[in-house]
């Protein structure tokens, strides 16, 4: 019968049974403390963000984050990175294992790297909130964007730290880009218009805007193109590129709506009643609800009428609200004129008869011979 000692030497796959239990207890141990520390940060931070403690530094609500996104598999591979120290193995099994760890670790810095910066998309919009709509609608371009850089850097690390000579691999990309950037040229012209739009933000999700003769309102704002739906409900496509080299009218930025109209009355109206005319107009706005009132002057003769020009504004920019003035100043300007006896200027038109000239000289002869049979 061996001996406890001899029973220890025992080897299997290159390596004692003592280095074999090291191995598996650290494993064991650390397959169980890591999920462990894993659920009570995760539960330590649902219950910051439920309470939303401000005294929690960003810091410390990110890492606990980054801690709460890591992959299970990324724990697992860390324990066996830990039990593998006690273990020797073949050059092919440890490239093996090399490759692997290489390739998860990676894969989680990546993840960790864009969960940050969702986090800090979400605290800017958290800490300004005015502009929730301008950064919604530039979310997909920036993690796009993001996405590339941070994700093309992990591969080239990832390729560095398993020995793959990355100076060649970065020459052959700059050229093959180069050469992908002539093919695709119109597609990264959009990207990059598209990135100019996250950047300076000219329009956001729910603008209405008028692009040369288009008219709709912002649904979403993609990598290549933006997309409007119009006052007639179709849906508008247009390139990012067109978009900035075009004349963009915003309406969704306005703070008020400016409205002029004019009114015509007859020329017999009394000297008196045009005088009282804008004092009446100025009253009428002023009574209006969520109006302004700029000016009304009669300012021209016209051919048919006396012409006034009134100007007021509308404290609600939208159009709705617009037309509902509008139309209860009409109505208002309607029953005051009827009460003051000023009648609105109806048009007129003069029809002149000509006569045809040989007509004319064929009535003439025919006169003269019926004056001289006489």
């Amino acid at each position: 019968m061996p001996s406890l000692g001899g029973f220890w030497q025992v080897e299997f796959l290159g390596n004692d049974l003592r280095a074999w239990t090291l191995a598996l207890a650290t494993f064991l141990i650390t397959l169980t403390v890591l999920p462990i520390v894993k659920r009570y940060i995760s539960a330590r931070r649902r219950r910051w963000a439920e309470h939303d403690r401000q005294n929690v530094h960003h810091a410390i609500g990110l890492t606990a984050l980054l801690i709460e996104r890591t992959n299970r598999l990324v724990l697992w591979a860390v324990a066996v990175y830990l039990a593998s120290r006690y273990l020797t193995f073949t050059p092919r099994i440890e490239r093996v294992l090399t490759v692997g760890t290489v390739a998860l670790f990676w894969t989680q810095v990546g993840l960790w790297a864009m969960t940050a910066v969702r986090y800090a998309i979400d605290l800017r919009r958290k800490t300004s909130a005015g502009l929730d709509a301008l950064l919604a609608s530039s979310i997909d371009v920036i993690l796009f964007a993001a996405g590339l850089v941070i994700w093309a850097m992990v591969l080239l690390l990832a390729l560095d730290n398993l020995g793959v000579e990355i100076k060649p691999l970065l020459a052959g990309l700059g050229i093959g880009g180069i050469a992908v950037a002539l093919a695709v040229q119109t597609v990264l012209s959009d990207l990059l218009a598209s990135m100019s739009i996250a950047l300076d933000k000219p329009f956001a999700i729910g603008d209405f805007l008028t692009v040369d003769d288009f008219q709709g309102t912002v649904e979403h704002i993609g990598v290549k193109s933006t997309r409007l739906r119009s006052l007639s409900g179709e849906q508008i496509i247009m390139g990012n590129t067109d978009i900035l080299k075009s004349r963009v009218r915003n309406f969704g930025r306005m703070r008020e709506r400016r409205a002029a109209f004019k009114l015509g009355v007859s020329y017999d109206t009394d000297p008196k009643s045009l005088a009282a005319i804008p004092g009446v107009i100025r009253q009428i706005i002023e009574t209006t609800p969520e109006t302004r009132f700029d000016r009304c002057h009669f300012l021209t003769y016209g051919d048919t009428a006396l012409q006034f020009e009134v100007v007021f504004f509308t404290t609600k920019p939208d159009f709705g609200a617009y037309a509902d003035a509008q139309q209860q100043i009409n109505l208002r300007i309607m029953e005051r004129f009827q009460e003051m006896k000023v009648s609105f200027a109806a048009p007129t038109r003069a029809v002149v008869y000509i006569e045809n000239p040989a007509s004319a000289s064929a009535s003439a002869s025919a006169s003269a011979t019926q004056g001289r049979a006489k």
